[in-house]
C-alpha cells in the first residue's frame, strides 16, 4: 500500500478528512452505505476486527508504521504529514496519531439482531453523541447483547460517539428501528419484556424489578432532559426508576444506562 506525503491540501483524495461533517460523510456517494472516521489506532484496529473496510488513513509521521501494520492486507493509501498541516486539513489536532476513513457497513436486520439476545438497550432520541458513545461503552463493558436506536437518535458512527465509546460502537451489535408500534411488535415477537426508565407515579424500583427480572429485557432510555416520549412509556410492560437520594430525581442518561445494565446483568 502506498505511503503518500501530503503536499497539497486540495488533493481530492483527501476530501474525506477536509472539514466534512458526520452527516456529509454518512451521505457520501463514494461508498455504498456512506463513510465514518475512526480516530486512533485502537479504534481503527477494533473497526477492522469487526469486519469494517478502511478506505484510507491519515497519519502523523510517527504513526505511519502503526497504520501500515493495522491495515495490512488492504490496498489503501496512507497519507502522512506534519501535525500543523493535518490540523489545517481536518480542523482539529490529531492527538491520537492517526484517523482513518472507513466504509460504513450495512445495518443488520433488527429481528436477526434480537434472535439470540437476552439484554438489549433501546435509545429513544438520545441526541448527544457523547452520551451515545458512553452508553455503548457501558453496554460493551457491563454487558448487553445489542442496542436499538430510534430514527431521531444521534448516529453511533459519529466521530465523537466512536471516540467516547473507545471504539466499542464498532463491536456492539446495533441497528435502527422505526416507530413505537412497530418496535413494540418486534420486541414482543422476540420475547422481550420492555422496561422503560422514567419518572412516573406507577414506576417500580430498579432493585425490585431486577430481583425477579424476566429472561429477556429491553431497557428503554430517553433523550436528555425530556426523557421518554408518551409513546415509549405506553409501549412499556414496566416503568422502572432508579432510587435516588438528596432530592435528586434522575441521573444523566449515560450514567442511568450503566446502573440499569449492572442491576440487570446476567
Amino acid at each position: 500500500m502506498p505511503v503518500i506525503e501530503i503536499s497539497d491540501l486540495a488533493d481530492p483524495r483527501l476530501v474525506d478528512y477536509a472539514h466534512l461533517t458526520d452527516v456529509a460523510l454518512k451521505k457520501a456517494r463514494s461508498s455504498e452505505h456512506g463513510l465514518y472516521l475512526a480516530e486512533s489506532l485502537l479504534v481503527l484496529e477494533r473497526a477492522i476486527r469487526a469486519g469494517h473496510r478502511p478506505r484510507s488513513v491519515l497519519a502523523l509521521g510517527g504513526s505511519v508504521d502503526d497504520a501500515l501494520a493495522a491495515t495490512e492486507g488492504f490496498d489503501i493509501p496512507i497519507f502522512v504529514g506534519p501535525g500543523e498541516l493535518l490540523a489545517e486539513l481536518t480542523g482539529y489536532i490529531l492527538h491520537r496519531g492517526l484517523i482513518a476513513s472507513m466504509h460504513r457497513p450495512a445495518l443488520p436486520d433488527p429481528a436477526e439482531l434480537l434472535r439470540d439476545a437476552h439484554r438489549v438497550v433501546v435509545l429513544e432520541n438520545v441526541v448527544d453523541p457523547t452520551n451515545v458513545g458512553a452508553i455503548f461503552r457501558s453496554v460493551a463493558g457491563i454487558g448487553a447483547d445489542a442496542v436499538l436506536v430510534t430514527p431521531r437518535c444521534s448516529d453511533p458512527f459519529y466521530r465523537r460517539a466512536i471516540r467516547v465509546s473507545m471504539g466499542t460502537v464498532l463491536q456492539v451489535p446495533w441497528t435502527r428501528v422505526g416507530d413505537w408500534p412497530s418496535t413494540r411488535e418486534l420486541l414482543t415477537a422476540s420475547g422481550f419484556h420492555v422496561a422503560a426508565l422514567a419518572l412516573t407515579d406507577d414506576a417500580v424500583s430498579l432493585r425490585e424489578f431486577a430481583a425477579s427480572a424476566p429472561e429477556k429485557v429491553a431497557v428503554v432510555l430517553g433523550t436528555e432532559g425530556e426523557g421518554l416520549t408518551d409513546a415509549a412509556i405506553q409501549a412499556a410492560d414496566t416503568i422502572v426508576q432508579i432510587p435516588m437520594r438528596h432530592g435528586i430525581d434522575s441521573l444523566n442518561v449515560a450514567a442511568a444506562s450503566a446502573v440499569a445494565m449492572y442491576a440487570l446483568a446476567l
